[in-house]
């Protein structure tokens, strides 16, 4: 029961209270955070903490230097946290009364933007998702929030299938959803179903694995509502300035997300100047399982294997900016050959600059993460290092401008980033003049401001100093009036200066010492002297930090005011620093500019895979070519034994792709990309236990995903289908496949299909958009030697079994395994009808290879 608390936790109880939804209140007292009931039980297992008890209470505490460690805890397990401060020194505090508290943060996992709890190359998103009306039972609009750099945007999906795919590929922290208690509330307290639609949103929000949902007041989701505070917000009569206007779907997303952060989360939002809408147009789909099955980026968690995927290949970017933009542009290439020749070209300007590219990414380097540091400026949560590490990249400017000016005038993409590349030169002069070289973490450290910049706080840290060098020809003095040697001044922030004498030495202690803590092992005193000159030190102190505080605040309202030019030029850096390193990568990994066309070939000569040709201790890379489009050579069936190759080159093909369509030169002697708008692969299998489904559920779920989503334009991998199922099952299945990709106008996409079903090979005699394809392989008596090299024509065998003696396989089963293919091959049978697995071929039997092919005429009836 309340009553039967103690004070301070029915403080805490209150303070429990003031907050929505499921946060952990982190409550300060004294040197620690602490967490009591229910807040106890559930974070001392998931921080690592002791449970103990007070007042009859669970609790645990952690200890407030390490909170942002902690902190890192909670936001990894997707919950949140709300920090409760003491707003008043409990020294002050008489006759009982508690010490004042406030909520003064709260951390929720897409709204941190502390450096220690944030991935410095991955961005962080808070989303909503509003279903468009107007649209049918189809279309949503999802809103994103990037809190530590700004970033405000809004994107639409055409159904549910492109809206899991928007949220796997932004990967959000959080998600917003409207609190549904009202409606309960409304309905007599029972609860009430979601509409369809809302219910269909999250549950895509779910299938994504956005693992932190919140809910709002229901009305932060209102349009009319949404709408007027983004305008008061922007300052603007409409949202038509943006391309967002006219839409009460992006109103309700884009303003339930700024007010959920503005006014629950208390935090200021000023640095967010600009709202955009993301065209759906004009970029190469990809969905996560495309992104997955291609390694386009490390899997977390999973063992590192350096450069096990496309992003640590092509990570050779110099700032976290440019670190994240790469992994924006490589999730979400381009689909519109103008926009693609623009990075192109400005790549192609750098290479052929390349005395210059050097001395560009080693001033690069000198540029911290300026997007986050003025938005933390801007929050409030940041300090003079991050006004130092602004100083330092406005710095580096001017220097980028000079080497960047040659390339510029071959690139218009790059002259538009040497316009955003704004020098801003007085700011830098004005924080370097105000801010020490080396500024302390926290404000409250003191020595944040530079000497000689304010003679006032100069005239006070002097009497500091003068106060400390007394304290130390005091504590000198004393100890020869006394004779106590071992006599020390000290100080702490509890008790302020005191002199501290052994036990041993306290017979010597003179009458006018005043008793003033009894210690293990000892005394501490005071002298009506010391405490005049403690009173000194501590007044100028306090004055010294107070002035202090007043001069950074008008610095960082001055920093502040600039928000939009930083902004900017955290932008440019960032575009000009994936350049850069796309033109490193070229240079260094042996890559060639690919030719862009609106045609439907796809023509690679002398291509390598971009991440298996950088593996360690991987054997030399042999190159193959690839030769794709929409007639002639629409389906390549690609045939061979397994390890030989064949799931490295159809992987390797949409890896070219995907890299010249987001601007990278790409690892071969010479590409001809006819645009892809979306890649599809169906690669490998795995159980979806939490979700029921079985592998070959899972295969078939995403073989009909590409037959029912593909289009003309597409490129499809397909890797062993049907290969879950019995072999009749799954060859029909396979067949099926390959034809209607090949005879449905509305799909008829360029299709690279491997398969050990030599069945498969017979579909080239029917379908003139087939084309067989196998890897080469050598015999060497009873073993095979894989030559890595794709070829036309048909694979002859599949050779497992020579696979399977390279694995290790004992040889009593090989033999044995060899025995039964021969007698599978004759299509022996035994007496009852079933083929005669026990027994040996006849003695000079010849091993068939393959059936006779059926003629093309008897086909339909030979297949079905």
């Amino acid at each position: 029961m309340a009553e039967e608390l103690t004070p301070m936790l029915r403080q805490y109880r209150a303070m429990k209270r003031e907050l929505d939804g499921d946060a952990l209140l982190l409550f300060r007292l004294g040197d620690f955070y602490e967490l009591f009931m229910d807040d106890a039980r559930e974070a001392a297992p998931l921080l690592g903490l002791a449970l103990t008890h007070r007042a009859g209470q669970p609790m645990c505490g952690i200890p407030h230097h390490a909170i942002d460690s902690y902190l890192a805890k909670i936001v990894r397990a997707g919950k949140k946290a709300a920090i409760c401060d003491q707003m008043e020194d409990p020294k002050t505090v008489k006759g009982g009364r508690m010490v004042r508290r406030e909520i003064t943060r709260i951390v929720t996992p897409g709204t941190v933007t502390e450096e220690t709890l944030l991935r410095e190359d991955a961005a962080n998103y808070l989303v909503a998702v509003v279903p468009e009306p107007g649209k049918g039972e189809a279309g949503f609009v999802l809103g994103a929030l990037e809190l530590s750099t700004g970033e405000f945007f809004c994107e639409k999906a055409a159904d549910r299938a492109a809206l899991v795919s928007a949220l796997s590929r932004l990967a959000p922290g959080e998600a917003i959803v409207p609190d549904g208690e009202a409606r309960s509330a409304a309905g007599g307290g029972s609860a009430a179903p979601l509409p369809p639609r809302e219910a269909e949103a999250r549950a895509a929000l779910a299938e994504a694995g956005v693992r932190c949902t919140t809910p709002v007041d229901e009305w932060y989701f209102d349009p009319e509502a949404a709408l007027d505070f983004l305008l008061r917000h922007f300052g603007v009569a409409s949202l038509d300035g943006f391309g967002c206007g006219g839409s009460p779907a992006i109103a309700a997303a884009a303003g339930a997300l700024l007010r959920r952060v503005h006014e629950d989360l208390r935090r200021d939002v000023g640095h967010v100047r600009r709202l955009s809408l993301r065209a759906s147009a004009g970029f190469l789909a990809l969905d996560e399982t495309t992104r997955a099955h291609l390694n386009l980026f490390p899997v977390p968690g999973a063992a590192a294997v350096e450069g096990a995927s496309l992003y640590e290949v092509l990570n050779a970017t110099r700032t976290p900016m440019g670190a994240r933009l790469l992994r924006a542009w490589l999730a979400r290439p381009l689909c519109e050959k103008a926009a693609i020749d623009a990075r192109l070209d400005a790549v192609s300007a750098l290479v052929a600059g390349r005395s210059a590219l050097t001395p560009l990414r080693t001033a690069l380097a000198e540029v911290r993460d300026l997007a986050r540091a003025i938005a933390r400026i801007s929050l409030g949560r940041g300090g003079a290092r991050d006004l130092a590490a602004i100083a330092v990249a406005l710095r580096a400017v001017p220097a980028l401008r000079e080497r960047l000016a040659p390339a510029a005038g071959a690139s218009a993409l790059l002259g538009d980033v040497l316009a955003g590349l704004r020098p801003l030169p007085e700011l830098a002069d004005e924080i370097e003049r105000t801010i020490a070289d080396e500024p302390p973490a926290l404000l409250s450290d003191g020595g944040t401001i530079r000497a000689g910049f304010s003679p006032e706080l100069d005239a006070l840290r002097a009497a500091q100093g003068d106060g400390r060098a007394w304290i130390a020809s005091y504590q000198a003095s004393e100890s020869a009036r006394t004779g106590i040697k071992n006599l020390k001044v000290r100080f702490n922030r509890v008790f302020g200066y005191f002199i501290e004498v052994t036990a041993s030495q306290l017979g010597a202690v003179p009458p006018d010492y005043q008793r003033k803590q009894t210690i293990a092992g000892g005394e501490r005193f005071t002298t009506p002297a010391l405490k005049e000159r403690e009173a000194l030190i501590a007044g100028a102190e306090e004055k010294a930090l107070a002035l202090e505080r007043d001069l950074f605040e008008a610095l960082r309202g001055r920093v502040v005011a600039r928000t939009g030019d930083i902004q900017e030029v955290a932008e440019a850096v960032a575009r000009l620093d994936v350049l850069c390193a796309f033109a490193d990568r070229a240079l260094a990994l042996g890559y060639v500019r690919p030719e862009i066309d609106e045609g439907d070939e796809i023509d690679v000569r002398g291509g390598r895979h971009p991440i298996v040709e950088q593996l360690p201790g991987a054997e030399r890379f042999v190159p193959n070519d690839a030769r794709l489009d929409r007639s002639a050579r629409q389906i390549l069936v690609i045939t061979g034994p397994n390890m030989a190759g064949k799931s490295t080159y159809l992987r390797q093909v949409a890896l070219l792709v995907v890299m010249a369509q987001a601007g990278s030169f790409v690892p071969a002697d010479a590409a001809r990309i006819g645009l892809v708008d979306r890649v599809f692969t169906r690669v490998g299998a795995a159980d979806d236990l939490a979700r029921g489904r079985s592998t070959f559920l899972v295969e078939m779920q995403e073989t009909a995903n590409i037959l029912n989503n593909a289009t003309p334009r597409s490129l499809i991998v397909l890797d062993e289908i049907g290969r879950g199922t019995s072999t009749f099952d799954g060859i029909s299945i396979a067949w099926a496949v390959a034809e209607f990709l090949h005879d449905e106008p509305r799909v008829k996409a360029r299709t690279l299909f491997a398969t050990h079903y030599h069945e498969l090979t017979d579909l080239a005699l029917a379908k003139p958009g087939v084309v067989n394809c196998s890897v080469l392989v050598r015999e060497r008596g009873d073993g095979i030697v894989f030559l890595r090299r794709i070829v036309d024509g048909p694979a002859d065998r599949s050779y497992g079994i020579a696979v399977a003696k390279l694995a290790g396989m004992p040889e009593p089963v090989l033999s044995r395994a060899r025995q039964i293919l021969a007698n599978l091959e004759h299509n022996e049978l035994s007496e009852a009808g079933q083929p005669a697995f026990a027994a040996a071929p006849p003695a000079g039997a010849a091993p068939r290879v393959r059936r006779p092919r059926p003629s093309a005429d008897d086909r339909q009836l030979t297949l079905f």
